[in-house]
């Protein structure tokens, strides 16, 4: 996609998105076969339900039908939220990760997997899963220190509900 459609697409669709007290994380454009494929990805701190994106994705295509924005030729409008292992790349996405195990790729040294206890303007307080029976260690990494992250699917873990009962 063009960076000119993309700003263009932005400036149209963030009031929108913004209006449904959701945040507007990724618009991608590609091609489907003939079509070509608008994908918009949203989130919040509550994370986007699927009532919610369907309500935003008539909103949003009742105002490209009233635009050019995507020209004359056929396109799929999908509106859903992010993938549960979508990278980290905002401040946001950190602080909606707290309490999640994450897989931190490092600059200078190498990967990490741990658990967000808190995060700050600086960077993150983390929980180092113990190995062999070992008890779990605290550690801090700075934004800075953080080339790539990304949430880890846990499988086996209760959520808070289950541990407080």
């Amino acid at each position: 996609m063009s960076t000119t459609q993309s700003e263009r697409l932005r400036g149209l669709l963030e009031p929108l998105v913004s209006a449904a007290d959701l945040d507007l994380e990724e618009i991608e454009v590609s091609r489907a076969g003939k079509r070509r494929m608008l994908r918009i990805i949203v989130d919040s701190d509550e994370g986007a339900t699927l009532d919610a994106c369907a309500e935003l994705s008539r909103v949003i295509s009742q105002k490209l039908d009233e635009t050019d924005a995507m020209g004359e030729d056929e396109y799929v409008l999908e509106v859903s939220s992010p993938g549960a292992d979508r990278p980290l790349t905002e401040y946001r996405h950190y602080v909606r990760a707290t309490g999640r195990l994450v897989k931190l790729q490092l600059h200078e040294s190498g990967e990490l997997v741990a658990r967000i206890l808190t995060v700050d303007d600086e960077g993150l307080d983390l929980e180092v899963p113990g190995v062999k029976g070992r008890r779990p260690t605290a550690r801090r990494v700075t934004f800075a220190e953080i080339a790539k992250a990304r949430v880890e699917i846990e499988f086996n873990r209760k959520d808070k509900k289950e541990e407080e009962a």
